[in-house]
C-alpha cells in the first residue's frame, strides 16, 4: 500500500483527500469533533508540504438536521485549518482554480448524490476531475463499496493517509496479541459480529460476550429472555457454550433497573444492562489482561442503559500503561468521550462496522482500492 510519506512533491498539486466528517452534529453545531481532529495529522502535513488540500465527507441524514457539512467549517477554523465550503460541488473547479498553496476546501455532503453510495462511475469520474492525486484516510468508512472509496482511487494515483496508517498498523496487534488476551464484544446485530467470534474465540484466552449478543447466549442456554432484544437467526449458538474462552454476563439489569440472575428472567421482561456482579467477574479479567480489544457496549446504551459501558471505559482506563487497549465502535466511543478517557487506550479506533470487518477478515474494499 502506497503511502502519504511516498509522495514526492506536492507543491500546489490538487490532492483530493476522502476523510470522515460524519460526526454528530445538533442544532447546527458539531457534537463531538474526535473523527475531525484525527484527520488533521493528514490535512496539515499535506498543507506544510504546499498541496491545495479538497476535503471530501459523507454525513448521514439526523432528523431535524440539515444534510450539510456547513458545521464542520466552525471545527477546522477553531483547529487552525484556513476552509473554504463549497456547497455545489457541481461548481468546486471554481473554488478550486482561486486556491493558494496550503489552503482548503471542504465539500458538500456527499450523500446529497445518490452515485456515491450507488458506487456510479460517472459520479466517480466527476469527483476524480477535482484532483491530481487521491488520499484515502477515512478509514471508518473503508469497507462500504461507494464511488468516493472505492472507485476515485482507481481513477488517479491514490495513497493512503496517515489516519488509516494507524488504523491498520495498531488493529493488526490484534492479530498476534500478548496474551493473556481479552476480547470484550458487545452491541447488536450478531450477523456482523459472527465472523470475529469465530476468529478470536480461537486466538483469545477469554472472549466476554455482553449486550444484546449476550441475549442470544443465554437462549441458547434454554434460559428465558422474555421480551428481550435477539437476533433472527438460525445459527447454533450452543456449539460455543462449552468452550471456556466465552464468558456471559451472570447478572443483568432489566426495564424496572431490577438486578436479577441472568438465569432468572420472566418472559415478561427485558434485559437492558448487565449486572455488579458481571463487571465484578469482568474487572478480575481485565486486571489479568495485557491485551484487550473492546467493541460495543454492554447494554442498552441509546436508551439510557449506560453504566455497565461506562464502567468497563473506567476499569480499562485504570489500567493505562500496564495494558494494550484497542477500542472501537459508535457506543464505545461516546462511552470513553463521556468520561474523556481517550487518552488511556491506547489506541482508539474511529470506526465501528469498519473495525468488525478489517478484523473479521485483515482487509477493506476501501484498502484493496489503494494497492
Amino acid at each position: 500500500m502506497k503511502t502519504l510519506t511516498d509522495i514526492e512533491y506536492l507543491k500546489d498539486v490538487r490532492v483530493l483527500v476522502r476523510v470522515d466528517f460524519n460526526v454528530p452534529i445538533a442544532k447546527g453545531k458539531v457534537v463531538n469533533d474526535y473523527r475531525i481532529r484525527m484527520a488533521l495529522p493528514t490535512i496539515n502535513y499535506l498543507r506544510d508540504k504546499g498541496a491545495k488540500v479538497i476535503l471530501m465527507s459523507h454525513l448521514e441524514v439526523v432528523e431535524g438536521e440539515k444534510n450539510t457539512l456547513e458545521p464542520v467549517v466552525d471545527v477546522l477554523t477553531t483547529l487552525k485549518v484556513p476552509v473554504t465550503f463549497v456547497k455545489n460541488i457541481r461548481s468546486a473547479n471554481d473554488a478550486i482554480a482561486t486556491m493558494k498553496s496550503g489552503t482548503c476546501i471542504l465539500l458538500e455532503n456527499l450523500r446529497q448524490f445518490d452515485g456515491e453510495k450507488a458506487n456510479d462511475p460517472k459520479f466517480a469520474k466527476e469527483l476524480a476531475s477535482l484532483g491530481d492525486i487521491y488520499v484515502g484516510d477515512a478509514f471508518s468508512v473503508c469497507h462500504r463499496e461507494h464511488a468516493s472509496i472505492v472507485s476515485v482511487p482507481r481513477l488517479i494515483p491514490s495513497f493512503a493517509g496517515l489516519q488509516i496508517q494507524n488504523e491498520v498498523k495498531n488493529l493488526s496487534q490484534a492479530f498476534h496479541a500478548t496474551h493473556p488476551f481479552l476480547f470484550i464484544l458487545g452491541g447488536a446485530k450478531f450477523e456482523t459480529k459472527l465472523p470475529l467470534l469465530e476468529r478470536f474465540i480461537r486466538l483469545a484466552d477469554g472472549i466476554f460476550v455482553g449486550g444484546a449478543l449476550a441475549n442470544d447466549f443465554f437462549k441458547a442456554k434454554g434460559n428465558e429472555v422474555g421480551k428481550s432484544l435477539t437476533s433472527v437467526t438460525d445459527f447454533d449458538f450452543s456449539k460455543y457454550l462449552s468452550n471456556p474462552a466465552l464468558v456471559l454476563p451472570v447478572d443483568i439489569i432489566n426495564e424496572a433497573h431490577e438486578i436479577k440472575p441472568a438465569n432468572a428472567v420472566t418472559k415478561f421482561e427485558k434485559i437492558m444492562d448487565a449486572g455488579p456482579k458481571s463487571l465484578e467477574l469482568l474487572k478480575v479479567k481485565i486486571d489479568a489482561a495485557s491485551f484487550i480489544l473492546w467493541n460495543g457496549p454492554l447494554g442498552l446504551y441509546e436508551g439510557g442503559y449506560q453504566a455497565a459501558t461506562l464502567e468497563v471505559a473506567k476499569m480499562i482506563a485504570a489500567r493505562a500503561g500496564k495494558v494494550t487497549s484497542i477500542v472501537g465502535g459508535g457506543d464505545t466511543l461516546a462511552a470513553i468521550a463521556t468520561l474523556k478517557l481517550e487518552d488511556k487506550f491506547t489506541f482508539v479506533s474511529t470506526a465501528g462496522g469498519a473495525m468488525l470487518d478489517f478484523l473479521a477478515s485483515g482487509s477493506l474494499p476501501g484498502i484493496d482500492a489503494l494497492n
